[in-house]
């Protein structure tokens, strides 16, 4: 019985590196952007995945914030500053993205 328990942990263990080691491929060349990242999930997520590789776009609601991420990361982390219950700061946030990715980006929201 106790075989088949280390068996099991050892598959376990196999399986969580094997799925801890898979790569997006080229992830130099991908954009990802990341709402609320003042504090919280959004910027540990912001964080991850920069030193990760990726090209990080953060939003923040906060000038203080953005500096805060900045200094935490490198420069393919790039912030806005941006209020999502404004449509204005909406709209200019999707601006600078657009500006950002170009055409290496996908299909753009449309504002209404």
């Amino acid at each position: 019985m106790w075989l088949y328990l280390a068996v099991l942990v050892g598959l376990y263990y196999l399986v969580r590196w094997h799925r801890e080691r898979q790569v997006v491929s080229h992830l130099r060349d991908k954009y990802v952007f990341i709402t609320g990242c003042d504090s919280g999930f959004g910027n540990l997520l912001a964080r991850q995945l920069d030193m990760r590789g990726m090209r990080v776009l953060a939003a923040c609601l906060t000038e203080k914030g953005a500096e805060q991420l900045r200094a935490q990361t490198s420069d393919r982390l790039e912030t806005v500053t941006l209020d999502v219950t404004k449509t204005e700061s909406i709209s200019a946030a999707a601006q600078w993205v657009k500006e950002r990715v170009g055409d290496r980006g996908g299909s753009y929201p449309t504002l209404g």
